[in-house]
């Protein structure tokens, strides 16, 4: 279980979208001071929020963001990018680019703020993932959600020793300019914040924001022809 007030939080992508919910619902529950990163950030009027530039594709960059919050004690891997690319007919670029931020980025952050949380007490590692990771038909996007997956349950074997929470976030599409052309239902962010927030601090491990996430979670026991999710309708 992880106290959110008093913390210190990194938020990657924690200026807009998802990334600035979780930024705003950690303030509204006592968190000291929330680290929101961005390629490129705009600062804020709120004292409690350090407004940080980074680029999760640059270990340069993630090593100096890892100098200047050593006083983190929560951390959410949430930056990440969606390209429509097919596996066998995208651009291999955008495949790429893909797995170097969603897959690559987050293990940088993962491995850079790992001896901070361990000094800092243990804390916790959110990674933010999708109902993608389990399901087909997302090509680039839902392999990397998947490679994610595998590396968070990974690390929470790693970490484990030092105490740090590991956390997997599962849901379907939150309702941000990320996905406005994907037609289909969305979820608001603060809800998604609200219920990540409340698994966190009750101690899971794991949290399935959604039914739909629910749905193919459960899927994963039958046959493979049934994890084929429809996106849009």
């Amino acid at each position: 279980m992880t106290d959110i007030p008093g913390a210190v939080a990194l938020v990657t992508g924690g200026q807009r979208g998802l990334g600035g919910a979780f930024t705003r619902a950690l303030l509204d529950r006592g968190a000291a001071k929330v680290y929101a990163t961005a390629r490129e950030p705009r600062p804020s009027d709120d004292r409690r929020i350090e407004a940080v530039g980074l680029d999760v594709t640059d270990q340069a960059s993630v090593d100096a963001l890892a100098r200047r919050a050593g006083d983190v004690t929560l951390v959410f891997n949430n930056a990440g990018v969606l390209h429509p690319s097919p596996l066998l007919s995208g651009d291999i670029s955008e495949i790429a680019a893909t797995f170097e931020t969603n897959v690559f980025g987050a293990l940088r952050i993962a491995r850079a703020f790992a001896p901070a949380l361990a000094t800092n007490g243990g804390g916790a590692l959110v990674d933010i993932h999708s109902l993608l990771s389990w399901g087909s038909g997302a090509g680039a996007y839902g392999a990397s959600k998947a490679a994610l997956w595998s590396i968070t349950n990974s690390l929470r074997g790693e970490l484990a020793g030092q105490g740090t929470h590991v956390v997997g976030v599962h849901l379907g599409f939150a309702d941000t300019e990320m996905v406005a052309a994907v037609p289909t239902d969305k979820i608001a962010p603060s809800e998604v914040a609200r219920i990540v927030l409340d698994g966190i601090e009750r101690g899971d491990t794991e949290i399935l924001v959604d039914d739909a996430t629910r749905a193919v979670k459960a899927a994963l026991s039958g046959p493979v022809e049934g994890l084929a999710v429809p996106i849009g309708r």
